[in-house]
């Protein structure tokens, strides 16, 4: 796949969970900041959105489904005294506005992160991903690797769960038109189901008091207010059922770029023997951390392991 082109301009738009205390100069990253820092990229693929925060070598980080970069904002909160910390929404998902027939296939939001980077003068990222945030990095890490230089994954798709089973329920309500209706919009109306056992907190979160209902408006509130948040979700739902992952396996063993897995256990979407299957493919793993009890979304619950985990593989901080 040849490098995708584009020219970007980058302005501000104007407008987390914590269990530690945070490192030195750190600032809390709510929603009220969170869409502050907010910035859009104008490129081919559309005007991409992205929050961005630090400076020195750039970390990339890719959010799951149906999220989107406010999901890492406790990580960016941590590691941004280490790392240009860059945290997109993906075509189809957040805000970013997707330019009219794009495709939003895995393979093309690796083009789209790549001209990003391109426009950004971002060489070479550490690479951070969860859920599907996670297939897009393994294509982008094969099909690029001078582009990373560390890889850090969580629970997220690989070559035999790509879907994973549970999400094609999820793909039929797409197909028949009623995601958004049947899911997202009564989820954001009220706060409490989106938590309970048949929500996405009881779905995919590890504590029940989470998503917070910031969260929550933060992640569905453009995809539901919207024509054009509809229709993209529907279109980023049906691009799932695709195996994006097909054959993946020998470029990951070919794979020298340092990686790490860190996998939650009490994950009901991605099996737990996926973790292994990555340590023992990718051709320089350095091990699994496992999370007991932790389910998909774990790394927005739990921060300062995230950030423990990428410093220990970026060799860089005190902790």
């Amino acid at each position: 796949m040849g490098l995708a082109t584009g020219v970007i301009a980058a302005g501000v738009l104007p407008g987390c969970l914590s269990r530690s205390t945070r490192e030195p100069g750190q600032e809390p990253m709510d929603a009220r900041a969170f869409h502050a820092e907010r910035r859009f990229a104008e490129t081919r693929f559309g005007r991409i959105a992205y929050v961005e925060r630090g400076s020195g070598p750039a970390a990339l980080f890719l959010h799951g489904f149906p999220l989107n970069g406010f999901q890492w904002r406790g990580a960016l909160e941590r590691l941004s005294p280490h790392r240009r910390c860059v945290a997109p929404d993906f075509m189809g998902l957040g805000y970013t506005e997707v330019t009219e027939g794009q495709d939003v296939s895995a393979a093309s939001q690796v083009d789209m992160l790549v001209t990003l980077l391109d426009g950004l003068s971002l060489q070479t990222v550490d690479l951070v991903a969860n859920d599907s945030g996670g297939a897009v990095a393994q294509l982008l890490v094969t099909r690029h690797p001078e582009r990373v230089r560390t890889l850090l994954l969580t629970n997220c798709d690989v070559e035999s769960e790509c879907p994973p089973p549970a999400v094609l329920p999820v793909i039929e309500m797409a197909r028949a038109g009623k995601y958004v209706d049947a899911w997202l919009a009564p989820w954001l109306a009220d706060k409490p189901l989106a938590r309970s056992e048949i929500g996405i907190g009881g779905m995919t979160y590890s504590h029940p008091s989470q998503p917070t209902d910031e969260a929550i408006e933060v992640y569905f509130a453009p995809l539901v207010r919207s024509a054009q948040g509809r229709a993209w979700v529907h279109a980023y739902t049906l691009a799932l059922e695709h195996n994006a992952l097909a054959g993946i396996e020998p470029a990951l063993q070919r794979c020298r770029v340092p990686a790490r897995i860190v996998w939650g256990t009490g994950d009901t979407i991605f099996s737990p023997g996926s973790a292994d299957y990555l340590d023992r493919t990718l051709g320089d793993s350095r091990g699994v951390r496992r999370v007991p009890g932790a389910r998909l979304f774990f790394p927005e619950e739990y921060p300062d392991l995230i950030a423990e985990e990428a410093r220990r593989l970026w060799g860089v901080g005190s902790r």
